[in-house]
């Protein structure tokens, strides 16, 4: 399942992302985990003294009444959360003297471990974004034929799982008999090794584990991913063979550096995949797919769907409202318009009550019902496609009436 605060980092990443100051007047501050709201309160106030030194007029006012902004937050804490916390504030008007400030402030997911004051005319975001790039497991192999290292990727951290050493003897440079029978001994230790490097890659990784990049030195690898030692499973999972130059735990790092590539291009496969199958049952009209928020959550609630599809880009929200007649109203909408609702029954405005991030009550949903749910970037034609209908789809387990 999608976690939920790295779901509302990614969103508000895409938000920032988005903003291009027309001037130097967007403030970005972090404040890492243990950090001091008083010290960085006084560093503020010092860059408030030294924006008197901006020769625009305009430019001037803004970063100093986004400095004011940015303090005036940092008042109510009354100590830095646990993993910190990062403020973008500053002036987000497209229009040459139009004032828009703006402020957004958020609790990383993890611990933030950077000090930073900065002013610029976009935000500084990559402390964050290190922190919103996937966490998904990948399997790492790298082997010859003397040794092998078997570990994990998690997000950008490699763990060694298992050194194997084996007893195979170097080539001989002799001839004759001896050497054609030290040869036949020396290919059966290889295959011996070969089977227990499979043994310990079939028993090395978790069911999470997306995809396994296999390397080594030399044309071990090769050989071994030819002759099909890994079961047909496994070895379906296989990113590779990837030339390294060591077989140990720096050939894991150089693994992970030199298959950043194909990591990219699995992950946007794999999504490539499930929307191509969401929308060729939609072309068929087979009754295996709906879309659309509405479809989507009743068919789920039906315990008909087997997965959900769900686009970064999806910009819902669900509300609850309440008119002046007291008739209350649970509904989705597009987050712009929340507070511009209407109660069709009464005729009149309804109020805001609450709401909720549509992804939110989608994943609650799901998990009630053994509903997958997967994340659908906009980096491929099909992740564009699911955008375009709406950001949401489904894929069922079976037709229904």
């Amino acid at each position: 399942m999608v976690e939920e605060p790295l779901f509302k980092l990614r969103k508000l990443l895409a938000e920032l992302e988005a903003i291009k100051g027309r001037h130097t007047e967007l403030i970005s501050v972090l404040i890492p985990a243990g950090g001091s709201v008083i010290d960085m309160m006084n560093q503020l106030r010092n860059e408030q003294g030294t924006a008197d030194n901006i020769k625009s007029k305009g430019t001037k006012k803004n970063v100093v009444t986004a400095l004011e902004k940015v303090m005036q937050h940092l008042k109510l804490y009354k100590k830095i959360p646990e993993n910190g916390v990062a403020i973008y504030c500053g002036n987000v008007s497209e229009h040459e003297g139009v004032d828009d400030i703006k402020l957004w402030a958020i609790e990383p997911p993890e611990k933030l471990g950077t000090k930073l004051y900065w002013c610029d005319q976009v935000f500084r975001l990559e402390p964050l974004q290190d922190m919103a790039a996937e966490k998904e497991i990948y399997g790492l192999v790298v082997m010859d034929n003397q040794e092998a290292a078997i570990g994990m990727l998690k997000g950008k951290k490699i763990m060694m799982v298992r050194k194997l050493d084996s007893i195979v003897p170097s080539k001989t440079g002799k001839g004759g008999q001896s050497a054609a029978r030290f040869e036949r001994v020396r290919e059966g230790l290889i295959n011996d090794f070969y089977k227990e490097i499979a043994e310990n890659v079939r028993k090395a990784f978790p069911k999470e584990v997306k995809a396994i990049l296999f390397g080594g030195p030399g044309p071990a690898k090769e050989t071994f991913l030819r002759e099909e030692y890994l079961p047909t499973d496994i070895q379906k999972m296989v990113l590779g063979p990837i030339g390294t130059g060591y077989s140990d735990e720096t050939g894991l790092e150089e693994l992970v550096e030199r298959g950043k590539e194909l990591i990219k291009e699995a992950s946007i496969a794999r999504e490539r995949d499930l929307v191509r199958k969401f929308l060729e049952y939609l072309q068929k009209n087979n009754g295996l797919a709906v879309y659309g928020i509405h479809n989507v959550l009743e068919t789920t609630r039906q315990g008909a769907v087997n997965t959900i599809l769900l686009s970064e880009t999806f910009n819902m929200v669900e509300v609850e409202l309440e008119c002046q007649s007291g008739h209350k109203i649970k509904r989705f909408v597009k987050a712009e318009e929340a507070e511009r609702q209407m109660c069709h029954e009464h005729n009149q405005k309804a109020g805001l009550m609450g709401e909720m991030e549509a992804h939110e009550a989608v994943e609650v949903i799901a998990e009630q019902f053994g509903t997958k749910l997967e994340m659908i970037s906009k980096e491929s034609r099909e992740g564009e496609q699911l955008a375009a209908l709406g950001g949401i789809g489904a894929i069922l387990r079976y037709r229904i009436s």
